[in-house]
């Protein structure tokens, strides 16, 4: 377990507001399974967590946005939160980082409102997921094949619902990384 993720470099792409424990356990769970992170932010230096409805802590900005290259990263991690995924989805460059692990057939896992930012992204047409109910309804809307579980895998898309289901989201996250690119992946 502890390189099974080894030369693997996963993009961690959020902006302020992300659900702390939503980036923070799986990111633990990577890097003890031997994989690298970058926290990829349209901010520069800092974003800003929240734990529930209050603020917490700051974290680095590993690499900017507008520096950041898809091809440089083997899988991408979208925390979810509320503003986070807010933010994201009406941003064009985030969107078409996104877009282009889909492209490539490479993993990407969304957890909580983290689909959110799939949906303006296009790629979830088709594809069997899983989400914090709110946006169960703008999921099906866009085409997704909605389900109330702890997780969903489908081709390399792990989603996710809450903090609760971390387990088995950071257990799929893992597995799914360490496979790598997936046929089925592309949009």
């Amino acid at each position: 377990m502890a390189d099974e993720l080894r030369d693997r470099k996963v993009a961690i792409l959020t902006a302020d507001g992300f659900e702390e424990v939503e980036l923070t356990s799986p990111r633990d769970a990577i890097q003890m399974a031997g994989g690298k992170t970058d926290i990829v932010s349209p901010k520069k230096e800092v974003v800003r967590a929240k734990k529930g409805s209050e603020w917490s802590l700051d974290f680095d900005v590993d690499v900017p946005l507008d520096r950041a290259n898809p091809d440089d990263y083997d899988a991408l991690l979208l925390p979810g939160g509320v503003y986070n995924p807010d933010k994201l989805r009406v941003n064009e460059q985030a969107l078409g980082f996104v877009k282009a692990f889909f492209e490539a057939g490479k993993p990407v896992a969304a957890i909580c409102h983290g689909p959110q930012i799939l949906i303006n992204a296009e790629v979830v047409e088709g594809r069997k997921m899983t989400s914090v109910k709110n946006i169960s309804k703008d999921l099906i809307n866009a085409g997704a094949l909605w389900e109330d579980s702890a997780v969903v895998v489908d081709q390399g898309l792990v989603t996710s619902r809450t903090p609760d289901d971390l387990p088995d989201f950071n257990e799929k996250v893992l597995e799914e990384f360490a496979e790598g690119k997936h046929a089925g992946q592309h949009v």
